[in-house]
């Protein structure tokens, strides 16, 4: 092994130290008994480490430039993350609360054997000293000015005050164990008081000292605005300011406004954006008319990718995605649909899974270009194949970098028109749809955190220039506060994957190749954007 490979593997231990529960749901191994910590002190240390590793990195002489420069920008992200002290004053956000992760992300653990039950156990025993570190963590941010936003500890109360007020529906009781009296003793004598003492440190000390609604970004915090631009470098892996970011996204609001127009005329026999987003938003013949009408609806989405693909793709997956309903049980909880990636012994495919729950409720129009995101040719083809890349160290395997991840998402919904593959053109307007939150996105997320808008003025912009319902524009609201710089990416990554094309195209002329780029920027794995910028470009030049 050599030397930058080492160096990958620990960045990749740093990676799982880091977040271990993500790392279990992503499917690594030998992660399933630990949580993070949260300890000030034990993330000092770790960012130290993860910085030693970045410079050593960086001080190494090696062929393998791409390796290098994803240690060194993983590394980097770590401690970037700790730097942002996001877990002082988040309490609500899926991906950051202390509270919300565990009650949402442990119930997707799957442990299968005694081994696997036992780890789930011992994650179970940990729960309060976790909950007494981020106790901690929130009274010192408090102290140093970086309180959180009133009204998200107010959702924290009443989702707690729900959670603790119904004991049979605590969502740990849907983990499926052999041995359930040991996980309900756990839960009834353990982690339901954990959560109960959380609650009323919420309540009681940190809901009085609470930001209000009108000064819910970053940029209101001491060192806000650093934290900010670093936190947008991490996600968007590229160093484009929040001003500049700003007004992309406010050009492509109004560039879209134009495609708007002109398929709803012809959809709708209608004339303004405003008119198109109301017939979207209200029109019951734009729902399903059952849950086996979405599902049929979903698989003919796949079937017509997977039968396009070898037309735009010269590496697929060895496997193909499978279709699935999210479980009745879970159904009420979960996201309208997600994505789940292959079990790395093989032994499980990647499996989307559409929410069939309410579905006479859910838009029909955007559930093409969702599929076509999270599926095929999007999350099924990035993760499958990078999985695949055996000969790549782990971290190129495995990173969570967001602007390729979720770019490569996004980029396959307009690559899907492309292609064809989008029904009629009422489904090219749930493409649209979507394109408009990612856009609208850049604006609000650098509107928060740098421009200081209020949280009033970011649901406005939302209700104006997208389709989202009212429930949606508001937890999405909620997200971008609790979470800065993550909704960058989509778009960001979407937007770099579309140059990096475009500029291959303009100089190998007749010689490109669509389907030897695509091959290009999945068979590296998972790669920042000036990584992949210069990975096409060496590439480029070869063939000159």
């Amino acid at each position: 092994m050599t030397r930058i490979e080492q160096l990958a593997d620990e960045v990749l231990d740093l990676l799982i130290e880091e977040d271990p529960l993500a790392e279990t749901i992503q499917g690594l191994p030998g992660v399933d008994s630990r949580l993070s910590d949260l300890d000030e002190a034990a993330e000092a240390d770790l960012r130290s480490r993860a910085l030693a590793a970045a410079k050593a990195a960086e001080e190494l002489s090696t062929e393998d430039w791409v390796t290098k420069a994803v240690v060194v920008n993983q590394a980097e992200a770590i401690a970037a993350r700790i730097e942002s002290r996001l877990i002082e004053h988040a309490v609500a956000d899926l991906i950051i609360s202390p509270m919300t992760r565990l009650l949402n992300l442990l119930p997707l653990v799957r442990p299968k054997g005694t081994e696997a039950e036992q780890n789930f156990f011992t994650r179970l025993r940990t729960i309060p000293e976790y909950i007494d570190k981020a106790i901690t963590r929130h009274r010192t941010g408090t102290a140093a000015g970086r309180s959180p936003v009133g009204s998200r500890v107010a959702y924290a109360v009443s989702y707690l005050d729900n959670y603790l007020a119904n004991p049979a529906d605590d969502p740990l009781r849907r983990v499926s164990l052999s041995n359930t009296a040991e996980r309900d003793r756990l839960l009834d004598e353990l982690v339901r008081p954990a959560f109960a003492t959380y609650r009323q440190v919420l309540a009681d000390e940190i809901a009085p000292q609470s930001r209000p609604d009108d000064k819910p970004g970053l940029c209101w915090l001491p060192d806000g605005e650093a934290a900010y631009a670093a936190l947008a470098r991490v996600h968007t892996t590229t160093d484009r300011t929040a001003k500049d970011l700003h007004q992309v996204g406010l050009d492509l609001i109004a560039a879209l406004a134009e495609e708007y127009v002109e398929i709803g005329s012809k959809v709708f026999g209608v004339h303004t954006v405003a008119e198109v987003h109301h017939r979207l938003r209200t029109d019951p013949a734009l729902k399903w008319g059952s849950a086996e009408e979405m599902l049929a609806g979903a698989r003919a989405a796949m079937d017509r990718a997977e039968q396009a693909a070898p037309q735009w793709f010269g590496v697929t997956p060895s496997q193909a995605c499978e279709l699935q309903a999210v479980p009745e049980a879970d159904a009420p909880h979960e996201a309208g649909a997600y994505y789940y990636p292959p079990a790395l012994d093989g032994s499980k495919p990647g499996i989307y899974y559409a929410n069939t729950y309410k579905a006479t409720e859910r838009d029909r129009y955007i559930s093409e270009a969702i599929a076509f995101h999270e599926a095929v040719p999007g999350h099924h083809f990035q993760l499958t194949i990078a999985q695949e890349l055996t000969g790549l160290p782990k971290l190129r395997r495995y990173a969570l970098i967001n602007s390729y991840s979720e770019g490569w998402g996004l980029y396959c919904e307009r690559l899907a028109d492309e292609m064809g593959l989008y029904s009629d053109d009422v489904s090219r307007l749930g493409m649209l749809a979507t394109d408009s939150m990612r856009a609208a996105r850049l604006v609000v997320d650098t509107g928060l955190h740098a421009l200081g808008w209020s949280r009033q003025r970011t649901v406005d912009y939302l209700r104006e220039n997208t389709v989202m319902s009212e429930v949606e524009i508001q937890s999405e609201t909620d997200r971008y506060i609790e979470m800065p710089g993550q909704a960058l990416s989509y778009m960001v990554g979407r937007l770099e994957i579309q140059r990096l094309r475009a500029r291959a195209a303009e100089r190998l002329g007749a010689e490109f190749d669509v389907k030897a780029f695509h091959d290009l920027v999945l068979s590296s794995g998972p790669l920042p954007m000036a990584v992949l910028d210069d990975v096409v470009a060496e590439w480029t030049s070869a063939r000159t």
